[in-house]
């Protein structure tokens, strides 16, 4: 399926997405307390409820790297997908949502502080818009991932966690299960979730029907190199 392109009334684009991320957020929230005590069409692989695009025959995939110390994320890369964006932490908001990366700052990634850090063992959770108003945000080609590309996070410590998708999937918003979406696949492995905003527009409900999640594990590491 491809999202709706048809225009839009003026700020109609920032209600529509800001009900989309309600929604996956509430999800992310209602999981984690359970488990501790979110210019062109988008293009995303949707065959009923979940729709998953796997593991292309002939795509070997690389072994695990055991999980690095913990250290938070400053920079995400994608470079299949010619993404490179500030990574910035987010918390609950007023309601027990985590809050998105504001609007003005649509080319940035939130990571989910009070959860894994990327790289370390359990599932970081990495969070973008997909559009704005007017434009394509950070995470508008996410759906186009593929099993065997790379995502590399550039770490406070210095180092760059690099991890391998090994998953993309499309989970309807009516049927969404937190815990398999974003839950951790294997025990003592580092592992990343990408998550966005996917589907058609649903006009009436002034939302997105379904959200992609692009799942990696880490696979190796390395130093940042020196910037200036």
């Amino acid at each position: 399926m491809t999202v709706s392109t048809a225009p839009r009334a003026a700020g109609h684009g920032r209600l529509l997405t800001g009900v989309a991320w309600a929604l996956l957020l509430l999800g992310l929230w209602l999981w984690g307390k359970d488990i501790a005590a979110g210019p062109g069409g988008l293009s995303a692989p949707t065959t009923g409820d979940v729709a998953a695009v796997g593991r292309p025959l002939g795509v070997p995939l690389p072994p695990a790297r055991p999980p690095l110390a913990p250290a938070e994320p400053e920079r995400l890369e994608i470079p299949s997908l010619g993404i490179t964006a500030p990574v910035v932490p987010r918390g609950l908001d007023g309601a027990g949502a985590i809050d998105p990366p504001p609007y003005g700052t649509a080319d940035t990634v939130g990571w989910y502080r009070d959860g894994t850090k990327p790289g370390s063992d359990g599932a970081a959770l990495l969070v973008g818009h997909v559009d704005t108003e007017t434009e394509p945000a950070v995470f508008y080609g996410l759906s186009s991932a593929r099993p065997g590309e790379r995502v590399e996070v550039t770490r406070a410590d210095g180092s760059v966690a690099e991890f391998t998708i090994d998953d993309v999937q499309v989970f309807a918003r009516h049927e969404f299960d937190p815990r398999k979406a974003y839950g951790q696949r294997r025990e003592g492995r580092a592992e990343l979730r990408l998550i966005t905003c996917g589907g058609t527009f649903d006009q009436e409900a002034g939302a997105y029907t379904a959200n992609v999640v692009v799942s990696a594990y880490l696979t190796g590491a390395g130093d940042a190199p020196r910037r200036g």
